[in-house]
């Protein structure tokens, strides 16, 4: 087996028919492919979409809803394909994406990871890919010039990138032990990222080929607030586990003042929520405080569970 589609769906079943459909659209007819969809306990329809008009698919139908990271490993792990193309339901491939991001790991054997390019739905490439975060990372943000010195645009090695589209070396996650299942969204691929660059591997970004990213987050104020949440305190997780407390603390203190800042010029600019900067200013300097989408997923469980039991 060449390649593997593994898709994760969390009640996104427009997202996902739009997903399957760019896969069948674009997959390369001169490789061996499977498809895999882990259906992250939706209650939207989408596990019956997939058995009704996919029934080729590996459906992973899971009855409690899980992280990012675990649902990620467990794809990885199933999967056949010497390659694995992790996608995020909102995700759509574009014409070529698959078979350049395969040639892209053929080219370079010490590359264990190649990221779409993503576009907005409007055609507008996205920042993609980014220097792995640290102390110097989070001063250019405090400094307000990390667009030029943490930002990577350019095709080629970079520290890390999404991972709505991205295609991975499966043998090269088997050998840093997949994604770390502690970070339940966001900071999960950054990891995996790091330890796969501190066992010699790096990723790549391939701009040629190119992924929309529909993102669609919930208008939600409350979702929204669960977003900033875990955000900052999967970015503390990290810190801490890579680069100890003393730079965590730093990193925080930097992180909360470039917030705040902003915070204050949204006052003057019409269109801009200061609110919302300062609950990530705030939750930058204390990122354990608060209730994350992990804490979601728990409280949805609960009800699915009452539910059963009715």
């Amino acid at each position: 087996m060449d390649l593997s589609y593994c898709v994760v769906n969390t009640n996104g079943r427009a997202h996902l028919e739009r997903c399957l459909a760019a896969i069948a659209r674009t997959d390369p007819p001169e490789l061996e492919s499977e498809l895999l969809v882990l259906d992250n306990a939706s209650d939207d329809g989408s596990a019956d979409y997939v058995r009704e008009h996919h029934p080729g698919a590996r459906l992973f139908a899971l009855e409690t809803r899980t992280g990012k990271g675990e649902n990620d490993s467990t794809l990885l792990r199933e999967a056949r394909g010497r390659y694995a193309l992790l996608l995020n339901e909102d995700a759509e491939l574009q014409d070529g994406a698959p078979r350049k991001l395969v040639e892209a790991l053929e080219r370079d054997p010490k590359a264990a990871i190649a990221a779409a390019q993503l576009l907005d739905p409007s055609g507008i490439p996205q920042p993609t890919a980014w220097r792995l975060p640290g102390v110097a990372t989070a001063l250019a943000q405090a400094a307000f010039v990390h667009k030029r010195f943490v930002t990577q645009t350019r095709a080629g090695v970079v520290g890390w990138a999404q991972s709505s589209a991205m295609l991975v070396l499966r043998d090269a996650a088997a050998e840093v032990g997949y994604l770390d299942p502690r970070f339940f969204v966001y900071s999960d691929e950054t990891d995996f990222q790091k330890r796969l660059n501190d066992a010699g591997w790096h990723t790549l970004l391939v701009s040629e080929a190119r992924a929309i990213h529909h993102e669609q987050l919930s208008s939600d104020a409350a979702a929204a607030s669960r977003r900033i949440v875990e955000f900052h305190r999967n970015r503390d997780v990290y810190m801490r586990k890579h680069h100890g407390r003393a730079a965590a603390v730093i990193v925080r203190v930097l992180t909360a003042w470039s917030y705040g800042i902003r915070a204050l010029v949204a006052l003057l600019i019409p269109g801009h929520d200061p609110a919302r900067y300062r609950l990530h200013a705030v939750q930058a300097l204390l990122p354990r405080r608060g209730e994350g989408i992990r804490e979601a997923a728990v409280e949805y469980n609960r009800r699915l569970d009452a539910r059963r039991a009715d």
